[in-house]
C-alpha cells in the first residue's frame, strides 16, 4: 500500500537537500530557494512538472516501477534510498547486484562533471546507461536500443553498421575481446545468467561468434587507446581509463585525447557539432 505522506515528504527532503551542481546542471545567478526547483527534478526525471508535484503534495495516481526508477535516478538515492522510495510507493524494490541498472550516486556525480569529455556508464555487458553530450556526439545514442541489443558486444555480431565506427585494422581483436568477455562472464554469473541467454542468442544469430566461441578464448584486456571513426570528423584516436563500481559491476568510461594532437582538435569540433545538433533539436 502507498504511503503517500510518506512519499511526498521524503521527496521534497530529498530535492532540497540537492544543490544543482550536485546533480550537472547550472546555478544560475539569481536563486532564491536551496536546493532544487520541482521542475528541475522533473527535467532530471523525464516527468512533467505537473506530476512530479502532484507526488510531493501527496496527490496523484501511485507511480509506477519504471516511474519510480526514473525518480531515485534522477534524485541521485542510493540503492538504501531507492529501495525505500520504492516500499513508500508500495512496490517491491528492485534486485541489486550486477543485474542492477540503478547507478550509484558516486559514478553520477563524476559523469556530472565532465562537460567537455566524452564519457560513458555501462553495464558489465556492455549496455550503456548513460552519457555525456560529447559522449553522444562521438558514438550516438547509445541509450536508446532496447533487449539484448543494448550491449555493445551483441551488436557487434548482429549490426554490421555498429563496426562502421571502429577502425577496420581493429575489428578482428574487438570481435575476439568481445567473445572472451562474455565466455568469462558466462562463467562467472552462471546458467541462469542473462550473459548465458545472450551468448545462446548469439551462438543461433552468428556464424562469426560460434567460431570465436569455439577458440575459448578468456581473459583478454582492451586496449588503452580506441581508435573511432566519426562520419564527419574522421579517425579519432582516444585514450580510455575506466572506474568500476565494484558493488554492481558498473563501469565509468571516460575517453580523452592527446593535448595538441589532431584527435584533440577533431574532439573539439566534435563538441561544436554537438552543441549545434542539440541547439537545432530544440529550436
Amino acid at each position: 500500500m502507498i504511503d503517500r505522506d510518506g512519499l511526498a515528504t521524503f521527496l521534497r527532503r530529498r530535492r532540497e537537500t540537492l544543490q544543482p551542481q550536485d546533480v550537472g546542471l547550472p546555478r544560475g545567478q539569481r536563486r532564491r530557494i536551496d536546493g532544487l526547483r520541482r521542475e528541475e527534478v522533473a527535467v532530471l526525471c523525464h516527468m512533467s512538472t505537473d506530476y512530479y508535484a502532484r507526488l510531493e503534495r501527496g496527490r496523484g495516481p501511485q507511480p509506477s516501477e519504471q516511474m519510480l526508477a526514473s525518480i531515485a535516478q534522477g534524485l541521485h538515492l542510493t540503492l538504501d534510498e531507492r529501495d525505500h522510495l520504492f516500499r513508500l510507493a508500495g512496490h517491491t524494490p528492485p534486485t541489486r547486484g550486477t543485474t542492477s541498472e540503478h547507478i550509484g550516486p558516486g559514478l553520477l556525480r563524476v559523469l556530472d562533471r565532465l562537460e567537455d569529455t566524452p564519457a560513458e556508464i555501462v553495464t558489465e555487458l556492455g549496455e550503456t546507461l548513460r552519457q555525456t553530450a560529447l559522449g553522444v556526439a562521438l558514438t550516438g545514442d547509445t541509450t536508446r536500443f532496447t533487449g539484448f541489443e543494448r550491449s555493445l558486444g551483441f551488436r557487434w555480431f548482429t549490426h554490421p553498421g555498429t563496426r562502421a565506427q571502429y577502425a577496420e585494422e581493429d575489428h578482428a581483436f574487438l570481435g575476439r575481446l568481445f567473445a572472451s568477455g562474455l565466455r568469462g562472464l558466462v562463467t562467472l554469473r552462471g546458467p541462469d545468467s542473462k550473459a548465458r541467454r545472450m551468448c545462446d542468442d548469439l551462438l543461433e544469430r552468428s556464424a562469426e561468434f560460434r567460431d570465436l566461441w569455439a577458440r575459448h578464448e578468456v581473459g583478454l584486456q582492451p586496449r588503452e587507446r580506441k581508435r573511432f571513426v566519426h562520419p564527419e570528423v574522421g579517425v579519432i584516436e582516444l585514450d580510455c581509463q575506466s572506474l568500476v563500481d565494484p558493488s554492481q559491476s558498473h563501469l565509468l568510461m571516460v575517453y580523452t585525447a592527446e593535448p595538441g594532437s589532431q584527435s584533440h582538435e577533431k574532439l573539439q569540433l566534435l563538441g561544436v557539432l554537438g552543441a549545434t545538433a542539440a541547439a537545432d533539436a530544440d529550436a
